[in-house]
């Protein structure tokens, strides 16, 4: 062939690099031209326009490893071809959007975890008296209650929303956290306890923030698993949960114990 273009015009043309034209000629996709008497080969008409159609196609979303069948296809052919390929982009691009989402959530770590519900009643605690750290171990603990119960876990935060609502609970709720500090055989702690036990028992639907993740989960061990997440507790907080435990099951409430680390 004495007319044509070198393979650095032919790709400039195309609007590829030259690494991608021999790569095409690699898979076969583009025949290679014969060397002319100077020794080099010469893209004409037919090879620039092969170049296009696979560099069109490939820019669609075609895998390279397609692009032949589809350039060799008749119009029917072709066309049921090209539908595959938009049904496997559609999905591609509900996944990368699904992703892309999820990387806006993770700007919330909240959001990234939990369900628009739970994070507004996160949102709530710090309004009723509750600090950072109680909030964030709320949260990690609902992270992990979703996690090992999801099938309780929305009717959990529908008792914990009441609960919220609960000025006495809460009043209790900024008293235990006085109270964790106390010493562990300070007399008060057993009157304390049971004060919080007849609480929970005089309200079944409070009682379901107990109980409910337990009743659903498969085994005792996923309830304590939710139930002992977080920090050591300290030795007069391990008390007191003790002694709640323990009037809940004095009360016929299955709650598993007693509490182990």
């Amino acid at each position: 062939m004495t007319n044509g273009v070198t393979i650095g015009q032919a790709a400039a043309f195309v609007g590829v690099t030259i690494k991608t034209v021999r790569h095409y000629h690699k898979l076969g996709l583009v025949d290679e031209p014969e060397r002319d008497g100077s020794g080099y080969r010469r893209y004409g008409s037919a090879e620039l326009l092969r170049l296009v159609r696979v560099r069109t196609l490939a820019e669609a979303g075609v895998p390279l490893a397609g692009i032949a069948p589809m350039l060799d296809a008749d119009a029917t052919r072709f066309t049921v071809a090209l539908a595959d390929v938009e049904r496997q982009l559609t999905s591609r691009i509900e996944e990368l959007t699904a992703r892309r989402d999820m990387l806006h959530r993770l700007a919330d770590g909240d959001r990234a975890l939990l369900p628009e519900r739970a994070v507004a009643l996160l949102a709530r605690m710090p309004g009723l008296g509750f600090t950072a750290d109680e909030v964030a171990a709320t949260r990690d603990g609902w992270v992990l209650a979703q996690a090992l119960a999801p099938e309780g876990f929305d009717d959990y935060l529908t008792n914990f929303a009441r609960a919220l609502h609960d000025t006495r609970l809460v009043a209790l709720a900024r008293r235990a956290a006085v109270a964790a500090t106390w010493e562990p055989d300070d007399p008060r702690i057993p009157a304390f306890a049971s004060a919080v036990a007849d609480h929970y028992l005089a309200d079944p639907a409070l009682l379901n923030t107990v109980t409910g993740l337990q009743a659903r989960s498969e085994a005792a061990t996923r309830y304590m698993l939710i139930a002992q997440h977080g920090e050591e507790p300290t030795p007069t907080a391990e008390r007191l949960v003790a002694l709640f435990e323990t009037k809940l099951r004095e009360a016929g409430i299955p709650v598993p114990g007693p509490r182990s680390r």
